[in-house]
């Protein structure tokens, strides 16, 4: 008897009619499925034995096939010239199992022009019209010097005007004033005579009256008044005898305010109470001052400050992205643990990563092991009846780009080559990087080394050019090129909010003496050839990785980076004074460096019979991530 078994599960042909077992006890597949992709396995079996055969791996690919453009975007220019762009995926199918990718562009520019929009505006005033029979005569004019086009804005103000034609003077009947009847006029003008004498003799009656009220009321007040020739001469100066109730608010009850100064008085006094109180009171005294300002010192001063305006001075606390390592760290020096940060040494350097192969007119993909790292040469690109040999390398510790202020380096520095070589179809270089994608918060920029060493810069993610092209995933930049050389992705954090993924390991080893054991946490660039680098160092070292490494993303909000070693077993295990929890400024774990941080942790056993360790490593940035590593390992395997 003779069956087949995919992933060990027996097929029956009966069920599916694209598979045929029966010709010979052959497996034949008659259209290839996605479905269809496994490991196939024949077994025979009789009365005596039983025999399987070697696995078969059967991989069905499918090549790539380009999705529908989109549609045009709108023009980018609100007036003028400017350019659209339509995209289209390689989704339709995406290639799998390692299918071709989508031949062509991936994306198209064409120009276009947007009228620009034009305000309206007034012509000039009109004559004036002939003066109507309501002695009125009026003025237009038009919105049509020009008048608004493309969605521009509407004249502001009133397309017509009216006034008086006779220059203010009355009607009557319909008739001029000069035209009315002598006579008319001057009996209006001995009416108005005798009414104006008429209210100058009843205001002088009523001043009179008020003059003798307002003298007997000052009487019954205990007011002299030094001179009364008020009907006379006119009112002078007098003083008030009255006494007055004592003001507890003033520091001399006695003393009026002087209301008369003009010029600026010295501010409120600043409070030394623990909290300022505002004095306010419905004394007559502080009414005719305005701007005064009244603040308790104690419960026996006050100080009363007149001022022309007020003067506000605020401090200004800066929005923008931190340069180097301006903060202060002083958590150490409070703590006063001078061994707080200890053992952050460097690994060893070691030679560029480097592959490379010959390539035809076909093209071909070359890829640096291990390391995110890929150059995609096309088909075509390369000249019929034509072979070269091209070579890509990756640099990491060895890199001599500086970036300048906040900028961060996101990815090893990449080179391909020869760089004298010209391709006629742009290839593509795939270089990780490190930042979590986010363009409000990243500015990220591609950059290439000339010939004299020097770093130029090559483009803007944001910003397509016609020599480059660059397609930003969540973990890898993708980006379309013409020349070969060195390049390198360069990150500018635009807010507080930009992370920077770091990949957290933990390595262990037993040191020279037995007892001790050393636990080493890495905080490294969430990129494969940074890890690959630590665990190359490590194995250099005798080190073991402890735990699956995990993700921490640290955001650039100046905060230090602080890494512990908690719950270690107390009668089994110690770990030396100051030196459970170490912490490390922001400007070292931001800034880009050649080698990866890591920290240093030593354990010593009690007894040689202890070979077992568990405790918990935790690594968190101040107000921020965390992520805590559970160790569990046996010391001696």
């Amino acid at each position: 008897q003779v069956e087949w078994l995919k992933n060990e599960e027996p097929i029956d042909s009966n069920l599916d009619e694209n598979i045929d077992t029966r010709a010979d006890h052959n497996l034949i597949i008659r259209q290839a499925r996605l479905s269809d992709s496994g490991n196939y396995t024949c077994m025979a079996a009789n009365i005596v034995a039983k025999r399987r055969s070697m696995s078969a791996t059967v991989v069905v690919y499918v090549n790539g096939g380009w999705s529908s453009w989109t549609e045009w975007s709108n023009c980018n220019a609100r007036c003028g010239r400017g350019w659209q762009k339509r995209s289209r995926t390689c989704t339709n199918p995406a290639p799998l199992n390692g299918g071709a990718f989508c031949e062509g562009m991936s994306v198209q520019k064409i120009t276009c022009t947007s009228l620009c929009p034009v305000d309206g505006s007034w012509e000039v005033w009109s004559e004036w019209s002939v003066c109507s029979p309501e002695c009125e005569h009026l003025r237009v004019r038009e919105c049509i010097a020009p008048p608004p086009r493309n969605g521009g804005k509407y004249c502001e103000g009133l397309s017509q005007e009216s006034e008086n034609c006779t220059e203010g003077l009355c009607v009557q009947d319909k008739k001029p004033l000069h035209e009315i009847k002598p006579q008319n006029i001057e009996a209006a003008s001995d009416i108005a005579l005798y009414s104006g004498l008429g209210a100058a003799v009843i205001a002088v009656a009523v001043l009179v009256v008020g003059v003798t009220l307002y003298k007997r009321s000052q009487s019954e007040y205990g007011v002299d008044v030094i001179d009364s020739s008020a009907l006379t001469g006119g009112f002078q100066t007098f003083n008030f005898k009255t006494v007055r109730q004592g003001n507890s608010l003033l520091l001399n009850s006695s003393m009026q305010p002087d209301l008369t100064v003009s010029r600026t008085y010295s501010g409120p006094i600043c409070l030394q109470d623990p909290m300022d109180k505002e004095l306010m009171t419905e004394s007559s005294l502080f009414n005719p001052l305005s701007d005064i300002k009244v603040k308790v010192q104690s419960s026996f001063m006050v100080s009363l400050g007149v001022t022309e305006r007020a003067e506000y001075h605020g401090k200004a606390h800066s929005g923008t992205f931190p340069h180097g390592n301006n903060r202060a760290f002083g958590t150490i020096q409070a703590r006063n643990k001078a061994m707080y940060i200890q053992n952050l040494s460097s690994l060893s350097t070691r030679s560029e990563l480097k592959t490379a192969a010959i390539f035809g007119h076909l093209g071909g993909r070359l890829v640096v092991p291990n390391t995110g790292v890929s150059l995609l040469i096309p088909h075509g690109a390369i000249p019929e009846d034509s072979s070269w040999e091209i070579y890509l390398a990756v640099t990491q510790k060895e890199s001599n780009l500086q970036p300048e202020g906040t900028d961060v380096l996101l990815g090893p520095e990449v080179t391909c080559g020869p760089s004298d070589l010209s391709v006629s179809t742009p290839f593509a270089l795939t270089i990780p990087h490190c930042a979590e994608v986010n363009l409000e918060h990243w500015n990220i920029h591609l950059k290439k080394r000339t010939q004299q060493g020097k770093w130029e810069e090559v483009m803007s993610v944001e910003e397509e050019t016609t020599s480059c092209y660059c397609l930003l995933d969540p973990y890898a930049c993708h980006i379309l090129l013409n020349s070969f050389g060195t390049y390198a992705l360069i990150g500018e954090p635009i807010s507080d909010c930009a992370v920077r993924q770091l990949k957290v390991a933990v390595f262990g080893c037993l040191s020279c003496n037995s007892l001790d054991y050393n636990l080493r946490v890495y905080c490294m660039d969430n990129t494969p050839c940074a890890f690959q680098e630590v665990v190359s160092d490590e194995r250099l070292q005798g080190g073991q990785l402890l735990e699956e490494p995990k993700l921490l993303h640290f955001k650039g909000n100046t905060f230090s980076l602080q890494i512990s070693v908690l719950d270690i077993p107390p009668f089994l295990w110690r770990i030396k004074p100051f030196t459970a929890c170490q912490e490390v400024p922001f400007s070292r774990v931001w800034c880009s460096s050649p080698t990866p941080l890591h920290c240093a942790f030593s354990l010593e056993r009690y007894t040689p019979a202890t070979t077992q360790l568990s405790c918990k490593v935790c690594v968190r940035q101040v107000k921020g991530h965390e992520q805590i590593l559970q160790i569990q390992t046996s010391i001696l395997e």
